[in-house]
């Protein structure tokens, strides 16, 4: 608790505190929809895809700043998202090898030109190598209210269209049928999943960020089978996450905040597994031994009986 009333003591950590809870935050709500449509490895490809985009968005302008960063990985997001629509429609390949093929290919792109930026001689090029697994602490106080605002955004969008994912997310058909322009609800969905991505890759990087899309989405299930609080337990793991991992981070020296903000992700997926009132191992070993001696209990006297009708 200490350490905790000295980070907030300190404004500039206060900036990333709060910066890393509201993306947990707008990152978990996202990704329930996502995980609900069976997408979760979208997620993965838009963040990786995004690398390029920013190796661009220097070499174009030779100025690192999150706002620019910002337009070339949504920019890259945004062509990887059709790059993926196209190949699915276009070829006989199922969506999950469309999502490999367009992750590596921008990945691998992207790890070009990181190389050749390292080595050419553009004058501020250091620091971009951070992107891949985010650096949270070099944040300034211009880059936190970027990221806030974006992410308050994501979450008053998705709680307006809330219906309207719903129903997407479940039985798409049926919103057609009533009315609902599906294919465009579907793009917003696909670009708010590109912008909570691209908002999160100094934070938590390009690697790193798909898991705080789905984690959280992941550990909510286990808890409920209503949307409505899934998508609140969900938002509610992620802001945790980013609190969680932004307080260690900055108890421990030399410990980065992406990766340790993942695994206390991690740490609330394992508490879920164990714990969930329905769904969690826990609880499904209770369910099994109290069928168990229901069981025994119910064949109990029958077993009695036969052995009365047999010494008779």
């Amino acid at each position: 608790m200490t350490n905790f009333m000295a980070m907030m003591a300190d404004p500039n950590m206060q900036w990333i505190f709060f910066g890393c809870l509201l993306l947990g935050l707008s990152s978990g709500v996202i990704g329930s929809f996502s995980y609900l449509r069976k997408q979760s490895l979208v997620g993965d490809t838009l963040a990786h895809a995004a690398l390029p985009g920013i190796c661009i968005a220097f070499m174009l302008t030779g100025v690192k700043s999150i706002g620019i960063f910002l337009v070339g990985a949504g920019i890259a997001g945004v062509i990887a998202t059709f790059g993926i629509g196209y190949i699915t429609r276009h070829s006989r390949l199922k969506q999950d090898a469309a999502l490999g093929i367009v992750l590596t290919v921008f990945f691998g792109l992207g790890i070009v030109l990181l190389t050749f930026i390292q080595h050419g001689d553009y004058g501020n090029q250091s620091g971009l190598d951070k992107f891949l697994f985010g650096q949270a602490a070099a944040m300034v106080g211009s880059d936190v209210v970027t990221m806030s605002v974006i992410s308050l955004s994501l979450v008053t969008i998705c709680t307006l269209f809330f219906k309207q994912f719903k129903l997407i997310s479940f039985d798409p058909g049926f919103a057609k049928g009533i009315g609902y322009p599906v294919a465009l609800l579907e793009q917003l969905l696909m670009l708010l999943i590109v912008v909570a991505v691209v908002v999160g890759i100094q934070a938590v990087g390009v690697v790193l960020i798909a898991a705080l899309l789905i984690t959280p989405a992941v550990s909510a299930r286990y808890w409920t089978n209503r949307l409505g609080v899934m998508v609140a337990l969900s938002g509610l793991f992620g802001a945790l996450s980013g609190a969680l991992g932004t307080w260690i981070s900055s108890s421990v020296s030399n410990l980065p905040t992406g990766p340790v903000t993942v695994l206390a992700a991690t740490l609330f997926f394992l508490i879920s597994i164990l714990f969930g009132p329905q769904r969690g191992l826990i609880a499904k070993r209770l369910a099994r031994l109290r069928v168990k001696r229901r069981f025994h209990l119910e064949n109990k006297p029958r077993g009695e009986g036969m052995k009365g009708e047999t010494a008779v």
